[in-house]
């Protein structure tokens, strides 16, 4: 383990930059705004595309590994929504608080650092797990929210989700990616290099992002974070584990990137939503800030476990 988390350090060292750059204020929230666009819309966007544009759709899109990382995901969804509920909080915070413990932070942390530590055939799988997390998982939240004020579905509803799909940057690099890699299309060496230049971008200008953001969090809602944690951090990777291995058996290697992503601390832009519709954001943040504390441990144990596979 030892090994491991040498090597997972230099990344959560990179948010611990971006924390005390943030903390000091020498890193303004502005400041943060500004780059977190920059990685989301352009740097990320162009290393998700030229990853893209290098597979081909059948490496990414395997129903087996999709039906073990969903049922798993909605079984932990479920548990915290029941948990949520029993404490007696309205379902749209329910919806929340079950949003956070299966939505780990895998376009900033979980590429960069698992194609890294795994190795580049690890990417085929994240990416698969992005666009599952985005599509089937960031509409839900959207239509619970929604729902639970008395919008119900109506197709201004799903009008949003669909707009929401469509200008997601992430979800538009995967798409654009393997549509070019279905015609075989080459990519010129000039733009290749622009695309490896900025993409070379996303790794340092994501975490650093991460720890700035992180900054402006605060830990209100204590107990109520360190549950959200314990469940993103062991109870889904457990039940990715179960799912991926006994109950929907998926290749060794796709099954050990889906438990290692589902390892990783909770999505930053989960605060973003919360935040939009005003729902538990200080809730989230405060399990943003745990999960993230605790995963530079607990990361490194979970991917020295399903080394030992």
């Amino acid at each position: 383990m030892w090994e491991i988390f040498l090597k997972t350090l230099p990344f959560f060292a990179l948010i611990g930059l971006g924390y005390l750059a943030g903390r000091t204020r020498f890193f303004s929230e502005e400041a943060t705004a500004y780059l977190t666009k920059f990685v989301f819309y352009f740097a990320l966007s162009a290393m998700i595309f030229r990853f893209s544009a290098t597979l081909e759709l059948g490496d990414v899109l395997d129903w087996t590994f999709v039906t073990a990382y969903l049922s798993a995901n909605i079984a932990v969804y479920i548990l915290a929504t029941a948990v949520a509920m029993f404490r007696g909080v309205p379902i749209s915070e329910a919806a929340v608080e079950a949003q956070c413990a299966v939505i780990g932070n895998v376009g900033f942390l979980g590429i960069p650092m698992l194609a890294l530590l795994l190795g580049p055939d690890a990417v085929a799988p994240i990416i698969m797990i992005l666009a599952v997390d985005l599509i089937v998982f960031s509409s839900l939240i959207v239509i619970l929210i929604t729902g639970s004020r008395g919008g119900g579905l109506s197709p201004h509803v799903f009008g949003t989700v669909l707009v929401g799909l469509v200008k997601n940057p992430m979800i538009v690099s995967i798409v654009l990616g393997l549509i070019w890699s279905s015609y075989s299309l080459p990519i010129p060496e000039p733009v290749d290099e622009f695309l490896t230049l900025l993409g070379a971008a996303a790794t340092p200008g994501a975490l650093f992002a991460i720890g700035a953001s992180l900054a402006t969090k605060s830990a209100e809602r204590v107990s109520v974070a360190i549950w959200i944690s314990v469940l993103k951090l062991f109870v889904h990777p457990a039940a990715i584990a179960v799912a991926a291995l006994f109950i929907w058996p998926v290749e060794p290697f796709a099954a050990k990137v889906m438990i290692a992503a589902a390892a990783l601390p909770v999505a930053g832009n989960i605060f973003i939503l919360a935040q939009h519709y005003n729902v538990a954001p200080q809730r989230v943040s405060a399990s943003i800030l745990v999960s993230t504390a605790l995963s530079v441990v607990t990361v490194a144990a979970v991917i020295t476990w399903i080394g030992t596979f």
